[in-house]
């Protein structure tokens, strides 16, 4: 089922026309009445009562809205020009808005790649591009909107780990941009037989759920305590080499490899301490 454009009459014209007609009708059936004018009567009759008739193919067609005609089962066209429009009054006429709209989708409990429970919601942003298809390959293109998306943000959601493990992994918090383009794909796949297309989808709400949002907090505080902890020591072992190499270069003290380490030590402990040291200081002999 694909769009067909189809023709329509100006409705204001074709409104005084018809009116035009009915009055007609009425003139020539109140003479024909008193003289008992049967053919008089007959033509005035059908005369007004086809422009009655024909006023029931007067519909309003609003900005960004679509009429989908059909008579007697069969698809005829669509007519997409805004105001007072005209077709043949025994089409049915079912209109369908363009309009762009947007919804946020409930928070769905899913498991992502590596299993764990998270909390998921997504703001869907479509619009109507098909109005026949919107219309007859859908029973309800609207519900068919809203149950196709929660299906694809689980589907979405069960690809990627909520947090990235490893370097080049896309992960639902970290890859905003790319979880996205990934729901969109999803979406589009799933709605092209609606006539519908998606113009955006996001993430809105993202976090794990209730049960084990607890541990999870403390594994991301042991992550960060752990890359700060690999920072701290990665600095401190290049100034420890930066000291060494300057005291070595000046000459100012020479050192045997038993002094060295000794002197490694304390800086480390120095430098990689998370108090203030408070070091004791030697008043007799080196030795």
């Amino acid at each position: 089922m694909k769009e067909r454009l189809i023709s329509s009459l100006p409705g204001i014209p074709m409104l005084l026309l018809l009116l035009l007609a009915m009055l007609a009708g009425g003139w020539l059936f109140m003479p024909a009445l008193e003289q008992s004018q049967w053919p008089q009567m007959l033509a005035g009759l059908l005369l007004a009562g086809g422009g009655a008739l024909c006023l029931s193919g007067l519909y309003m067609v609003e900005p960004n809205q679509a009429a989908v005609l059909s008579l007697f089962g069969k698809y005829v066209g669509t007519v997409k020009e805004a105001g007072l429009r005209w077709n043949n009054p025994f089409y049915l006429k079912k209109k369908i808005s363009l309009r762009v709209r947007n919804f946020e989708s409930g928070k769905l409990k899913v498991n992502d790649l590596d299993g764990s429970p998270i909390e998921i919601a997504a703001v869907i942003v479509w619009q109507v591009v098909d109005a026949s298809e919107a219309v007859y390959n859908v029973d309800d293109y609207e519900s068919f909107v809203h149950i196709q998306s929660e299906s694809a943000l689980r589907t979405m959601a069960t690809s990627y780990p909520y947090d990235q493990h490893e370097d080049g992994q896309i992960a639902l918090r970290s890859h905003a941009a790319e979880v996205s383009q990934h729901l969109r794909d999803e979406l589009a796949e799933r709605l092209a037989d609606a006539g519908v297309q998606v113009l955006d989808a996001r993430i809105s709400h993202l976090a794990y759920a209730p049960e084990i949002a607890q541990a999870m907090l403390q594994r991301q505080q042991a992550n960060a305590i752990i890359a700060a902890r690999t920072r701290i020591v990665a600095g401190a072992v290049g100034m420890v080499e930066m000291a060494l190499a300057e005291l070595q270069k000046n000459g100012v003290v020479e050192l045997d490899e038993e002094r060295k380490a000794q002197m490694v030590s304390n800086l480390l402990v120095v430098l990689c301490s998370e108090r203030g040291t408070q070091p004791i200081v030697n008043a007799g002999t080196l030795y």
